[in-house]
């Protein structure tokens, strides 16, 4: 899937977004933006953490692990789930590598709707003659 210049503007705001609010590590933020893989998918935060959605739309998609911050410094990865942990990252850069090394196939840019149109999307897309995911990569 490729991204529309509309899903482009949407995936950049929200980054801006998430440098305003200033609830993530700067340090973070700069090191996440910088990988490709990672700066076409919609970021958000909560409670200091950093997430990334394939969709731009609330209620975001909950299939990429995350980045926690923790003690001196440091940072915990966990996810994609809340009972799911991947562990612990001494650096900034560190945590994203662990998150990009654990992304899912077809993960960006970042689809402009919710997570319930992506997945109807995603389910027509090899119907209707577009590449699906290939069934041997995993």
């Amino acid at each position: 899937m490729e991204a529309t210049p509309s899903g482009r503007a949407l995936v950049e705001a929200g980054w801006q977004r998430v440098r305003d609010d200033g609830r993530v590590r700067p340090e973070l933020l700069e090191a996440a933006y910088a990988e490709p893989r990672l700066r076409r998918l919609f970021p958000w935060t909560g409670m200091g953490e950093l997430h990334f959605s394939r969709c731009t739309e609330w209620r975001w998609t909950w299939d990429i692990p995350y980045i926690q911050p923790a003690t001196g410094g440091t940072y915990w990865v966990s996810g994609p789930l809340r009972s799911e942990t991947v562990g612990p990252a001494a650096t900034a850069q560190e945590a994203v590598a662990m998150v990009v090394e654990r992304l899912p196939p077809n993960s960006g840019p970042a689809f402009v709707g919710t997570p319930d149109e992506l997945a109807a999307h995603e389910a027509a897309a090899p119907a209707a003659g577009f590449p699906g995911p290939d069934p041997r990569a995993g």
